[in-house]
């Protein structure tokens, strides 16, 4: 049950798509005075060594957050006249400077770095710490022993007191008792491992409840999208689920390469790793769908590993 180790996985594409929805809908919900509370049902280390042993044996940041970076210092402040980049043959993912939601994104990340690059990659407890205010609130949930180790540990350096609560507890069974918060306000940030196929039903099952118990705030659901029906049905129920609920939804996916196996020269078949992902949000801020339709496109082009790479981005209620 505890085999999932997101220091893996940290800084890769689905990392990209999770934290620039989250860190633009944060953005959003700050700009109202009233307190916010945020719950994170799996917390995870909450920070991460991209130069440890974890990310550096698979490598997958690579293909994420660090490609980004690179291609960060070659786009221009503004766009490149049309005359002149025809002249020039400038490639077109150069021609324009990068979206707002992702270069909020990668500002985030160069706070954690003030000395460049991203050596340290912040999981959503501390990006979430980093942009909440004095009198907001952030209660985390971790259950796998060494993670909730790690995570007390980074949280403590913190000295963020009572703002910060870290509970080794089932957060689908617990974290319903912290809604609706006192100020009526607040994001709930769903993105199990679901290397267990029960998650897929669970995260449903959760944001059923939470919307019976706070039916204003606003609910955040991480998935991958891989070859498997639960994968593939999750999405369509959560939107079911938000039109029977009269709520507003939005659903943006990313995807950078093909999910098929492949077949080595010697024979072996390979399975692609984690293709795509997508973020569901019910309740969503009316700022995101734009910001994210500038946003999606450019990810495209500067994650893809192979011409299957492509977006959605489609919302209701």
């Amino acid at each position: 049950m505890f085999s999932y180790r997101h220091a893996f996985h940290a800084g890769n594409h689905a990392d990209v798509l999770k934290h620039t929805v989250l860190i633009a809908t944060l953005d959003h919900l700050l700009e109202k005075e009233a307190a916010l509370t945020v719950v994170d049902t799996h917390a995870g280390a909450g920070l991460y060594r991209l130069d440890g042993d974890y990310a550096g044996t698979s490598g997958e940041a690579a293909e994420g957050v660090l490609r980004l970076l690179s291609d960060e210092k070659k786009a221009p402040a503004a766009p490149v006249p049309a005359a002149k980049s025809a002249a020039k043959k400038v490639a077109p993912e150069a021609e324009a400077p990068l979206a707002d939601a992702i270069a909020r994104y990668l500002s985030v990340i160069h706070d954690f770095n003030p000395k460049g690059g991203a050596r340290i990659y912040p999981g959503s407890p501390f990006i979430v710490q980093h942009l909440l205010r004095d009198h907001d609130k952030l209660k985390l949930f971790e259950l796998h022993p060494t993670d909730a180790r790690t995570l007390d540990a980074n949280i403590a350096q913190l000295e963020a007191g009572r703002q910060i609560a870290v509970l080794r507890e089932d957060g689908f069974g617990s974290a319903t008792k912290f809604l609706p918060p006192p100020s009526r306000r607040a994001l709930v940030l769903m993105d199990p491992s679901y290397e267990i196929k029960s998650d897929y039903g669970r995260v449903l099952d959760f944001a059923a409840e939470a919307l019976k118990r706070f039916a204003t705030g606003t609910y955040a659901i991480w998935y991958p999208i891989i070859p498997r029906p639960e994968a593939h049905d999750l999405p369509r129920r959560l939107k079911t689920l938000a039109t029977k609920a009269g709520k507003p939804w939005l659903h943006a996916t990313l995807t950078v390469k093909s999910s098929k196996l492949t077949t080595t020269p010697t024979g072996e078949t390979q399975r692609p790793g984690l293709p795509a992902s997508g973020m569901f949000l019910i309740n969503p801020p009316y700022t995101l769908k734009p910001l994210l339709a500038a946003a999606l496109p450019q990810l495209v082009e500067r994650l893809a590993q192979d011409r299957h790479a492509a977006f959605s981005l489609d919302s209701g209620g």
